[in-house]
């Protein structure tokens, strides 16, 4: 006989792992059901985010971040150091170390909420069955419950004619595993994770090229903040080529030899390796049964409403699999959301101000809408803008690259959208989220006493810009 449970999450993941929890706190029985396996064998929750995605590319990133600054940034401080080396190896061991943490620490809190939890693959049937396949290959387990969460995540995208090899031709999985900075390094798409991992592999010697089909760099940012991002990554020397299809790619030699299409025809390039980053796309292989009464959309995704309920009664699902942003917090949020609902608690989620982060040096962020969307839309806006050049601590920590935009609504002033491109920004958007929750206007930043020295000035400077009075740059 099938055990019962209040709510079964299938996935592990940042939606799937926080929406457990959150059942579980609020006294439903719940189970969590996660294939997601470590180096060691062992289970590992977490989803891609913990495992090969948002924390160890992070990890990475900061290494990489400090070789970086060690060779060519020191010596600006008067700290001179010779002949300095990166140990590929160790840098990996860190890394994982960072990954092993965590996702145990995910475990435990399972283990702590009383979260019933099972390593294997979940299959939902009708009535709300479901069947668990051990990884370990034991016996099938059937369960039941009244609700089921499906948190099954996203895979990464494969492009016709090139092939993943994982060692050659890899994704970004195989990219966080590289033994040794390669002296040449190709890159299918400059988003969030090109730009990311390749710039991980940029600091730590490689001659990165980054081949984008779009004719615009980073079309999901703010124009202002893209063409100012383009120019100083390409200043730090990322080989970013827009307007570049790529037809194929093979190995020939231990090289990954490239067929490239531009408005000049067809050429070819020739890498050590190719990291495959073009996005990614929802993964329910498995998922659900011919009678699970869960549809898809032609996108292959969760058909859902705004509450996250799907099609079949008492299923609701989240996170990469459904629609919006696939983005880590967004899942989580998403995840509580649910479970308050199925506890008859009310839950919302306000999808317009979800920030977006790239974690590239300096960092780029930004919630709300873009100058073109609001155009498009017929919104009158006021804009203000502001440089981290003429922000002290900005300079101060040699960090004086980017801008702060800001943009409001002509006759309420309430702000409609951020964009950052600069040191921290991932953390000085949180301030324009929270005012923008709570429908603040540019004026009630620009009040609002921010520390000095402090990189949020620049985000004060830019709010007061907006009715032309910041002070330290001319309107």
């Amino acid at each position: 006989m099938a055990e019962k449970f209040d709510v079964i999450v299938i996935g592990g993941g940042p939606g799937g792992y926080v929406a457990a929890i959150r059942a579980a706190q609020l006294g439903l029985k719940t189970a969590c059901i996660d294939s997601y396996s470590g180096k060691d064998g062992k289970a590992s929750p977490g989803g891609t985010c913990l495992n090969v995605g948002c924390i160890p590319s992070k990890a990475l990133l900061d290494s990489s971040k400090h070789f970086h600054h060690v060779q060519h940034e020191y010596a600006a401080h008067g700290i001179h150091v010779k002949e300095a080396a990166i140990d590929v190896p160790t840098m990996l061991a860190r890394k994982d170390g960072v990954v092993k943490k965590l996702t145990a620490g995910v475990t435990q809190l399972l283990k702590g909420n009383k979260v019933t939890f099972y390593h294997g693959t979940g299959t939902l049937a009708g009535s709300r069955q479901v069947t668990v396949s051990p990884v370990d290959g034991g016996t099938a387990l059937q369960l039941s419950a009244n609700n089921v969460i499906l948190a099954s995540g996203s895979v990464p995208i494969e492009i016709p004619n090139v092939a993943f090899d994982g060692e050659y031709i890899v994704d970004n999985v195989g990219a966080l595993d590289f033994d040794h900075a390669p002296k040449t390094l190709g890159v299918i798409g400059a988003g969030v994770i090109g730009l990311e991992l390749g710039s991980v592999w940029n600091r730590l010697g490689s001659e990165v090229t980054l081949l984008e089909a779009l004719p615009d760099f980073l079309a999901l940012a703010d124009r202002d903040i893209a063409k100012l991002a383009e120019r100083e990554f390409k200043k730090q020397g990322l080989d970013i080529r827009l307007s570049t299809r790529v037809k194929q790619a093979a190995v020939k030699k231990k090289k990954v030899v490239v067929t490239i299409e531009t408005a000049d025809g067809e050429s070819e390039l020739s890498f050590d390796r190719l990291l495959v980053s073009v996005g990614r796309k929802p993964y329910t292989e498995g998922l659900l049964a011919d009678d699970s009464g869960v549809r898809l959309t032609e996108r292959g995704q969760i058909e859902v409403d705004e509450q996250s309920r799907t099609s079949a009664p008492g299923v609701w699902a989240i996170g990469d699999c459904v629609r919006g942003p696939m983005l880590a917090h967004k899942a989580s949020e998403e995840g509580v959301a649910v479970a308050e609902l199925i506890a008859g608690k009310p839950a919302h989620i306000h999808f317009e101000t979800v920030p977006w982060v790239v974690y590239t040096d300096p960092e780029i962020a930004w919630v709300g809408r873009t100058e073109k969307e609001l155009k498009d839309a017929g919104i009158e806006y006021r804009s203000g803008t502001f440089p981290f050049a003429a922000n002290g601590r900005a300079l101060a920590g040699g960090q004086g690259a980017g801008l702060v935009k800001i943009m409001a609504d002509s006759e309420t002033d309430e702000i409609l959208g951020v964009h950052i491109f600069g040191a921290n920004a991932s953390e000085l958007i949180a301030e324009c989220v929270v005012a923008m929750e709570f429908q603040g206007s540019s004026e009630d930043l620009a009040r609002i006493v921010h520390a000095h020295p402090t990189l949020s000035e620049a985000v004060h400077e830019a709010a007061m810009h907006v009715d032309r009075r910041a002070i330290h740059r001319g309107n």
